[in-house]
Formats: C-alpha cells, sequence, structure tokens
C-alpha cells in the first residue's frame, strides 16, 4: 500500500535512458578549444618562435666555427713560429758579432759569408711575414707592457722618461696578437712623456 503524502523519489533523478551521461571537460578561460582558430593560431606562433630560435642559434654557430677556423688558420703555426725566432735570433747574432770597420775591411770571402748570412736572415723574416707573423723594432717609442718587456732602465735627459732608448730583442707578433715582446731598455730621469689629453672636461 503506497503513503499518498509520500513523494516519488525519482522525480530529481530521471529514469536512465541506457546512454552514459559525459561530462563535459573543463577549459580553461585562457586556452582555447582545441582545433578552433586561436588555438592554431597560438600553435603557428609558437612553432614560428621556435623555427626563428633554431635559426639564429645556427647563425651563432655557423659565425663561431668561422671564427675557429680562422684563428686556427692564423694561429695555428704559433709553436712552430717560436721555434723558427730562435733561428732568426741567431742570424741576427751572427751579423751583429762582426764590427761595421771589419765589415768594409773583409776580404772577399767573408764579405760573400757576411751577404749570405743576411740574405738567409731576409729569406726567413720574408717566409715568416708570409704566414702572418711580423717582427717589429720599438726603438724610440713609449714603453708599452703590452708589446714590450722592460729589462733595464737607461738613464738619459735627452728624451722622455719612458722611451725605448734600446732593443735588446726585437718583437714579434702573430696575427693581432703578440708572439714574443720585445726586450727593450726604457730611459729614466728625463722629462715625463705629455700626459694623453683628456676631452671629457
Amino acid at each position: 500500500m503506497t503513503d499518498p503524502n509520500r513523494t516519488n523519489d525519482n522525480t530529481d533523478n530521471p529514469a536512465p535512458t541506457g546512454e552514459p551521461v559525459v561530462s563535459k571537460p573543463y577549459v580553461m578561460p585562457d586556452d582555447p578549444e582545441v582545433g578552433s582558430a586561436e588555438a592554431l593560431a597560438k600553435e603557428l606562433a609558437e612553432a614560428r618562435d621556435k623555427t626563428l630560435r633554431t635559426l639564429a642559434e645556427m647563425e651563432n654557430l655557423r659565425q663561431r666555427t668561422r671564427r675557429e677556423v680562422a684563428d686556427a688558420k692564423t694561429y695555428g703555426i704559433t709553436g712552430f713560429a717560436r721555434d723558427v725566432l730562435e733561428i732568426a735570433d741567431n742570424l741576427q747574432r751572427a751579423l751583429d758579432a762582426v764590427p761595421a770597420e771589419a765589415k768594409e775591411a773583409a776580404d772577399p770571402g767573408l764579405k760573400a759569408l757576411i751577404e749570405g748570412v743576411e740574405l738567409t736572415e731576409r729569406s726567413l723574416l720574408s717566409a715568416l711575414e708570409k704566414n702572418g707573423v711580423k717582427k717589429f723594432d720599438p726603438m724610440g717609442e713609449k714603453f708599452d707592457p703590452n708589446f714590450q718587456q722592460a729589462m733595464f732602465e737607461v738613464p738619459d735627459a735627452s728624451v722622455p722618461s719612458g722611451t725605448v732608448v734600446q732593443v735588446v730583442q726585437a718583437g714579434y707578433m702573430i696575427g693581432e696578437r703578440v708572439l714574443r715582446p720585445a726586450l727593450v731598455g726604457v730611459s729614466k730621469g728625463g722629462a715625463k712623456a705629455a700626459p694623453a689629453a683628456d676631452f671629457t672636461a
């Protein structure tokens, strides 16, 4: 027997129709729906950004590789060039050992020997120069610790203090780098070198 005052409990829950009820997935307000034009535009922008980044990285790698190849070509002979400099030094010492008067009064055989040594030295320096190694002689220049190494000071009031007044051993550059600094004697006691002009005022 049914109670007329009792309400039907099934009014809120209708009878199943046979198909399961699937709830719609929640979409974040900022995320466009999958497959929409906005979603495709976002994917396209991301793909374009990744492509541009990859192209930039490849260009940086290409430039870095180009620099490394150029450096290897320029500075790859550094060790060999340093060894050859000893030969150039010995040739120069041999020439310096013969006084100027002895060269003038030398017999033809000795003159030919001296000329042969001079020619060998010139050929060696020319071969080094063809490979990017250049000799420099800072005589009379202001002392620069980046290119020269001071061995001693010479009292000389006739030149500004800090001037190279004697070159013990010539220096050499390879490309833009110092292969070997020049060994020099620097003046002291003269007037100080004029300071560089200051244009900041």
